[in-house]
């Protein structure tokens, strides 16, 4: 069976809805099964502005790993974790998704960029990275999302993509992406979802 072709996802047509809470916005980036709200959905991806301190929502039995895009982090207080700091700069967090969290910001509002997945039906890695001309990029997952952080070229076989910033190339299935000659330097987050297959 043939795979579909990579697509972009592009940040203007994003969908936002209010955060679970009723603490903000979120910009769901990716959902699926397509169409599934925030009771059943099996992984999702979405940003966030987090404007003022407060404590996260709760989803039961989702695992979760949470990036800081832009501003000057955050520090999160989660229960069994006790006191973690993120930044623009730092590795993302796994965590959680049910347990107690509270966010101090630590100087005004962040963009986040959050990947949750149910436990038990999948499995997720989040992982920054900096892309340059002929680079390669594995998509070796059952979805890979490349969300780029600045504008950026990739080819997948002899199809070319151009992404703006805030982006997404989304991969269905496994393939091998690569960066053009003559593109600049940018950066990039990677996302990598599976199935739990018995």
């Amino acid at each position: 069976m043939r795979q579909p072709e990579p697509k972009i996802l592009a940040s203007s047509r994003h969908r936002r809805m209010p955060w679970k809470n009723g603490g903000g916005e979120t910009v769901e980036v990716a959902v699926y099964p397509e169409g599934s709200d925030l009771a059943d959905f099996g992984w999702r991806v979405s940003m966030a502005t987090v404007a003022s301190d407060g404590p996260f929502s709760s989803f039961p039995g989702v695992d979760r790993t949470l990036a800081v895009l832009s501003g000057a982090g955050m520090e999160l207080e989660i229960d069994g974790m006790g006191r973690q700091v993120l930044g623009p700069h730092g590795a993302p967090l796994a965590f959680p998704a049910d347990a107690p969290t509270f966010a101090r910001l630590t100087g005004g509002p962040i963009t986040d960029l959050n990947v949750m997945t149910r436990r038990g039906l999948f499995t997720h890695t989040l992982e920054r990275i900096s892309l340059g001309a002929g680079q390669r990029i594995a998509a070796s997952h059952d979805w890979t999302l490349l969300l780029a952080l600045a504008d950026l070229a990739v080819v997948s076989g002899d199809t070319p993509f151009a992404l703006a910033p805030l982006d997404v190339l989304l991969v269905e299935g496994r393939c091998d992406l690569r960066v053009p000659l003559g593109q600049a330097p940018g950066d990039a987050c990677l996302i990598g979802i599976d199935g739990i297959h018995a």
